[in-house]
């Protein structure tokens, strides 16, 4: 029983041209644009009006959450 030949490369899978696109996509250049939180500092990936992370939007809107359930009972 013989035994299969290696297979012969066949080249790059990925053209340069795709390949140097891609490194310019993600280049030290957009980074730029990333604002930070006026909160904690952290960076603000979306794009949003308050300028928060996530961890401190998700905190306002909890914190906005318990004080509405606790208006009722003030009342």
């Amino acid at each position: 029983m013989r035994r299969k030949s290696p297979a012969k490369p066949v080249g790059p899978v990925v053209s340069p041209e795709i390949l140097e696109q891609a490194k310019r996509a993600i280049s030290p250049d957009k980074a730029k644009s990333v604002t930070k939180c006026t909160v904690c500092g952290a960076e603000v990936t979306e794009v949003s009006p308050e300028q928060l992370c996530w961890v401190c939007r998700r905190l306002k809107t909890s914190a906005w959450h318990d004080i509405e359930q606790q208006m009722p009972a003030q009342e």
